[in-house]
């Protein structure tokens, strides 16, 4: 109940757009392959902040 005031991470923020992306991704693979591979795309790098911010 009290965590509806905490902020989130970064890290957590992050982890949010990658899985909304990944998920856009998959939507898109059915209709628009080249909408679904930028989306895809924009995920991988979103990954690989990720893993940067875990490597600190």
């Amino acid at each position: 109940m009290f965590n509806l005031f905490k902020k989130q991470s970064p890290l957590d923020k992050l982890n949010d757009k990658y899985k909304k992306l990944l998920a856009a991704s998959h939507r898109l693979s059915a209709t628009n392959r080249k909408e679904s591979d930028r989306k895809y795309a924009e995920a991988d790098e979103v990954l690989k902040q990720i893993e940067a911010l875990n490597k600190q």
